[in-house]
């Protein structure tokens, strides 16, 4: 019955609906016995309030809790020091920090983010980082850095370095999914499916995509789960796929099964994934087909073929470094070379994650990031393969750190979320999202206005890559890729200071691996190194 009654009148509306009937009350009381003026005034203002929120298509939470909702928006507004009493820090992040949060939605809506009297981080404690800049700056045409992936394949991709990292329609609403595709239709970057395959509304802008496909096999599989070589190729010859991304695992939750729960299983996201309305959607931890390093770079190099040459890559977050071992040593066997690697860290996000997986599971994004970096040059296959990074990416420092560790571009996914008015209330897992962008209600994503959202994906994409210009400009240089460890300091103590190169892990050179002595490389490859084996993903005995 509560169900029902709130289908009818959500209770969001509540302190709209009691409003309105406060108005009645009160105009019934100043007819009836000439008082109560200025409490029927008071009932018009809230209720004028709430339809104007209503009607607004500017800010999606307004739509969704009508009057209620300008309380968020005054806090946002508090001054600093008010908002430090009330028990939020500017920079804690949770797991973003309201100055991450104000730096996208100021880009996103094409605000100054010009600040006024000096840094609020603290430049002389631990860890506080900062690029080296340049007595002699370059000047820059443009800031629309791109690269090149599979350029020998017969599909190239001329890729932005910003990308919409993987979130599937399932976890997004439709009106958000839209908004991502206009967004990157209009800004030519690249919008990744997520998982959950390519949906109608992937579709209806013409964005370029970038189709992830799973353990789950959506948009591509059998009734029993495993792979369908041709509705893969009815679908991944679609011109407007550029890519295909083999996902191995993500960061919030590697190695770990995934469930969509049956009542989530909307007749539109069963057709997006091929398989059945109401029925529980199992993703599973491992993929089925393949079971060697050997196997999945033939399945890899099996998708590029049916695909008629588009760049073919892997998604992973790196777990035990000897089974990324088993792989680089399987493409030095095999000949067999992924044309991308995206890799995730483990601070990655996801709509709902077991509490261990999200806290205590995979290599944070630096340590995979310079692992497998590293490990490319030791076999001489970094020129080979591209490398791409998700994993809190909001700023266009976030990106320059990143490149300087040996990213050639990176994604970020709930920083388009933010663009899209994503406020991190956390209940993506609810399908109570009160901005629309995570839920399938049909009243709550209505709220997320396409057309205006779209704008702002694409203001976000182009403020953050002018920064980074700003940057490699300063910085004396002309390609992001220019960037180094070098570049990057850290303050370790209190007079101490060093940067990324002195502080990370030793550059290998080109094609150390190949060597029989290993004695000079770090001790990770000393030990693991050796016993990686090829046909498996267990270690020599």
């Amino acid at each position: 019955m509560l169900d029902y009654l709130n289908t009818i009148f959500p209770v969001r509306y509540t302190v709209l609906g009691l409003s309105g009937f406060g108005l009645l009350l009160a105009i019934f009381s100043l007819v009836a016995l000439g008082e109560g003026a200025a409490v029927a005034l008071l009932f018009l203002l809230l209720v004028g309030i709430g339809v104007f929120d209503l009607l607004q298509t500017r800010r999606a939470l307004l739509r969704n809790y009508p009057i209620v909702g300008h309380l968020h928006f005054m806090l946002a507004y508090l001054p600093p020091a008010s908002r430090q009493d009330l028990g939020e820090s500017g920079r804690q992040a949770a797991p973003f920090s309201r100055a991450q949060r104000a730096l996208v939605v100021q880009r996103a809506k094409a605000q100054s983010e010009q600040r006024a009297f000096g840094t609020a981080l603290a430049v002389q404690a631990e860890g506080y980082e900062w690029l080296n800049h340049s007595m002699a700056p370059t000047r820059l045409d443009s800031h629309d850095f791109r690269l090149a992936i599979g350029a020998d394949r017969a599909q190239p991709y001329s890729a932005s370095v910003f990308n919409i990292s993987a979130m599937s329609f399932g976890a997004l609403s439709a009106n958000a999914i839209l908004a991502l595709n206009a967004g990157a239709r209009r800004g030519g970057f690249a919008h990744d499916s997520g998982e959950g395959s390519i949906s109608s509304h992937h579709r209806v802008h013409g964005g370029d995509l970038i189709w992830e496909i799973g353990s789950g096999y959506f948009g591509c599989r059998n009734d029993n789960g495993t792979f369908n070589a041709d509705k893969f190729s009815n679908q991944a010859r679609d011109p407007q796929i550029k890519m295909i991304e083999l996902k191995l695992s993500q960061g919030a939750q590697p190695g770990c099964a995934c469930v969509l729960p049956a009542i989530k299983v909307t007749p539109e996201i069963a057709a997006a994934r091929g398989v059945p309305a109401g029925v529980d959607c199992v993703s599973p931890a491992a993929h089925s087909a393949f079971t060697t390093p050997l196997e999945l770079l033939q399945f890899v190099a099996r998708l590029r073929d049916i695909s008629e040459g588009k760049p073919t890559g892997i998604k992973l977050c790196i777990g035990h470094p000897w089974e990324w071992f088993a792989l680089v040593k399987a493409m030095l066997t095999s000949g067999i070379t992924p044309d991308f690697m995206v890799l995730d860290g483990a601070e990655g996000g996801t709509g709902a994650a077991p509490r261990e997986f999200t806290d205590h599971v995979g290599a944070p994004l630096e340590e995979g990031l310079l692992l497998v970096h590293n490990t490319l040059r030791g076999a001489g296959l970094r020129e080979q393969i591209k490398l791409g990074c998700a994993g809190k990416v909001t700023s266009a420092f976030d990106m320059a750190r990143l490149m300087a560790l040996g990213a050639d571009w990176c994604n970020s996914a709930r920083g388009f979320m933010f663009a899209l008015g994503c406020i991190q209330s956390q209940h993506c897992h609810t399908n109570q999202c009160p901005t629309g962008v995570a839920t399938q209600d049909p009243l709550r994503q209505r709220s997320l206005v396409v057309p205006d959202k779209a704008q702002r994906v694409y203001n976000f994409h182009q403020q953050t890559l002018r920064a980074l210009q700003e940057l490699v400009q300063a910085a004396g240089l002309v390609q992001p890729r220019d960037i180094t460890p070098h570049h990057i300091l850290r303050r370790t103590a209190k007079h101490q200071v060093k940067s990324l190169a002195q502080l990370l892990l030793t550059p290998l050179p080109f094609g150390a691996l190949l060597q029989d002595d290993l004695s000079a490389l770090p001790l990770v490859y000393q030990q693991h190194w050796p016993l990686a084996r090829t046909d498996s993903f267990t270690l020599l005995n």
